[in-house]
């Protein structure tokens, strides 16, 4: 979840980097004064990461709605495993006491073979399902800050507005810092979905 958003600060860094290491040396009829006058009038902000993740009701109120369907499919399948296992162990404890014909013992074992496939097969469709919900919730996440940072910055003006997390910003004065302004804004804006309510 972090990646998504770290991957746009590094985008937004990387291309702010090639803005300034691709300009050339002033030359000597240019003026460095008024390049210097234009710098000035940047405005950079940053937001901290792990509060948005922490702070945010959206992200606080997916992620529990995610980890609760992780946990489900690892029970499912944990479930699922452990009975197979146990029917595996009753099989070779069968064999062990003769009480199958060979045909019959066949038998078995392709009806735990294919218990086992199928088993796998849950694994790969749950973990696939999984993991579109969670590229569902990270877009939408996504989503939703940059629609709120840029009716945000209308008013602020900020000409560029970074996401910090971990290491990826060396340094930082925090006077840059809009995560609480932000945060704020967001939960103000964020609805939740309805939950129907019996009577």
């Amino acid at each position: 979840m972090k990646k998504v958003i770290c991957s746009a600060a590094v985008v937004a860094v990387m291309s702010l980097m090639a803005t300034s290491c691709n300009k050339q040396a002033p030359k000597v009829d240019e003026k460095p004064a008024a390049t210097a006058a234009a710098n000035t009038e940047m405005k950079i902000a940053f937001i901290e990461v792990d509060s948005i993740m922490s702070q945010y009701k959206f992200c606080k109120e997916y992620s529990a709605i995610l980890e609760k369907k992780g946990q489900n499919i690892q029970n499912t399948i944990a479930s699922k495993g452990r009975s197979l296992q146990n029917a595996v162990a009753k099989f070779q404890q069968d064999i062990q006491n003769n009480k199958y014909t060979q045909q019959q013992a066949e038998a078995v074992q392709a009806g735990l073979q294919k218990q086992d496939a199928d088993l796998r097969e849950l694994q790969q469709r749950l973990g696939t399902e999984f993991q579109a919900e969670t590229d569902k919730f990270n877009k939408a996440l996504r989503d939703s800050i940059q629609h709120y940072l840029a009716v945000y910055n209308k008013d602020k003006k900020y000409s560029l507005i970074l996401s910090k997390a971990g290491d990826n910003i060396l340094y930082a004065d925090k006077a840059y810092d809009i995560t609480d302004e932000v945060i704020s804004g967001l939960n103000k804006a964020y609805k939740p979905a309805k939950t129907e309510k019996k009577k």
